[in-house]
């Protein structure tokens, strides 16, 4: 391997395996002030994990040991800076609970019929407008990424899913995808998945915030 993987580096020349500079680059391009959590998988391997600019949670379990479970940004981890950056205290984001489950196999050409469909009504509104009216980039992203593309039920439990487009394009861009296979629709608690032969993408599901009162009587 090209080298290892560690949160604090003691020789200069340290680069990422091939398989993590695959997806640190990835992840630069969409986003340059990425946070990487790297997390010891056995002896010698780690996984990392990035949350993507539309909030979905990917990972992918490379070569090499890390030297605990630590954060740092995937730019200094890309450049195998000498002394990496220190940032666990910024990261927010709980991880899938393990193990998850199956639910469902779909083909890679699905998965990228859904990407390609996605892409192609973005450049047709872009272009002509909805029903006639311009619609802000950013409204238009929104909607296109919640928009779910898949539904159905398991064949084991009949438990339903559904995969939104947010889960499809975090797969597509980051590169998850073979050139030909499955791709898995996984749960793990509240989280939806996407289980490609590179890598996981991962949604939680919102739920409602209920406020009541915890007191009878005025505090005071």
């Amino acid at each position: 391997m090209a080298g290892q993987l560690s949160t604090v580096s003691a020789h200069p020349n340290t680069a990422p395996t091939a398989d993590a500079a695959a997806f640190l680059s990835r992840l630069v391009r969409l986003d340059p002030a990425a946070l990487v959590r790297l997390r010891p998988v056995g002896a010698d391997r780690t996984a990392l994990w990035a949350v993507l600019p539309w909030g979905v949670l990917v990972t992918r379990t490379v070569d090499g040991p890390a030297s605990g479970d630590r954060v740092t940004t995937a730019a200094a981890l890309l450049a195998g800076e000498p002394r990496l950056p220190e940032r666990d205290g910024d990261w927010r984001q709980p991880l899938p609970p393990a193990p998850g489950r199956v639910l469902e196999s779909l083909p890679v050409a699905v998965v990228r019929q859904a990407a390609e469909a996605a892409a192609a009504t973005l450049r047709e509104v872009e272009a002509d407008g909805l029903r006639g009216r311009a619609v802000g980039q950013r409204v238009l992203r929104d909607a296109l990424l919640d928009h779910v593309v898949i539904t159905g039920k398991s064949d084991i439990d009949d438990v339903p899913f559904s995969v939104p487009q947010r889960l499809v394009q975090a797969v597509v861009r980051m590169g998850f995808l073979g050139t030909s296979g499955q791709v898995s629709v996984v749960t793990a608690g509240p989280w939806t998945g996407l289980a490609a032969s590179f890598g996981t993408a991962w949604i939680r599901a919102t739920s409602a915030l209920t406020v009541r009162p915890i007191a009878s009587r005025p505090i005071g």
